[in-house]
């Protein structure tokens, strides 16, 4: 993977905290502020290393924390790149991502802002629009959707995470192959080696989670801690299944019956 002129030769991370301002929240009894994100009243991520990974389950806030940091390095909480709208955003219900990064304060150094926030459940919009650009500007249109859905993912973040800058991505394994998740994890590898990339992803794929020198942080009713892969139900599940496949799927599919 060759990388493009660089904008700065400090390393990544360039995002090194963000913190939620107290003050300007209006209602804590409200979502996304009744999240076990901000038990306590209180929320602050430090970035300590090029790839951040937070995991938790559905429902605990990942996407919306991520649309937050979207919205605070300048991208549509729809995904894409800096300046891109693919999706009308005018009659949405749900800004929780928007309402997030209002309140939150962050410190860069330097602010690096170039990259990508990827969201695989906006793929197809993102896709059309990139090719409906092209043809625009007289281009040739990338055309990712005429790939099986994992290629076309895969081409995709080898395209777009050439240059320096901060890496978003929500669940990307979700239209990968466990083999195309070691391909991605190689990928992050690279990134994380070249020193220039910073990345921050939510994930249910263990194998993502064990990329190795990411930091890992895990959601729980105890709020945002860090944690060991091994330590996850997501690791501790799939163990389990592939330790003794029949019994788990015993106990896990029956247990309602005994």
């Amino acid at each position: 993977m060759a990388y493009r002129k660089q904008l700065t030769r400090l390393k990544a991370p360039y995002l090194k905290r963000i913190l939620l301002d107290p003050g300007r929240v209006e209602d804590w009894e409200k979502y996304p502020w009744n999240l076990p994100l901000f038990r306590g009243r209180e929320f602050e991520l430090e970035f300590t290393a090029p790839i951040t990974i937070i995991v938790g389950e559905n429902g605990t806030g990942k996407s919306t924390l991520l649309e937050a940091i979207g919205a605070l390095a300048g991208y549509d909480e729809a995904g894409g790149g800096k300046g891109y709208m693919p999706v009308d955003h005018s009659r949405a219900i749900d800004k929780s991502g928007a309402a997030l990064a209002d309140n939150f304060r962050c410190h860069w150094l330097p602010k690096v802002t170039a990259g990508w926030f990827f969201r695989a459940e906006s793929f197809y919009s993102v896709a059309r629009y990139l090719d409906e650009a092209a043809r625009e500007s007289g281009g040739t249109p990338p055309d990712f959707l005429s790939w099986s859905h994992g290629e076309g993912f895969i081409r995709f973040f080898e395209e777009r995470c050439r240059r320096q800058g901060i890496y978003i991505l929500d669940e990307p394994e979700s239209a990968l192959s466990p083999s195309r998740q070691i391909e991605l994890l190689k990928m992050l590898r690279r990134m994380d080696q070249s020193g220039t990339a910073q990345v921050i992803m939510a994930t249910h794929s263990p194998l993502l989670m064990a990329c190795p020198g990411a930091r890992l942080f895990r959601i729980s009713r105890f709020g945002l801690e860090p944690a060991d892969f091994r330590d996850t139900d997501h690791f501790r599940m799939l163990r389990d299944f592939s330790n003794d496949p029949d019994g788990f799927l015993a106990e896990a599919l029956y247990e309602d019956e005994a």
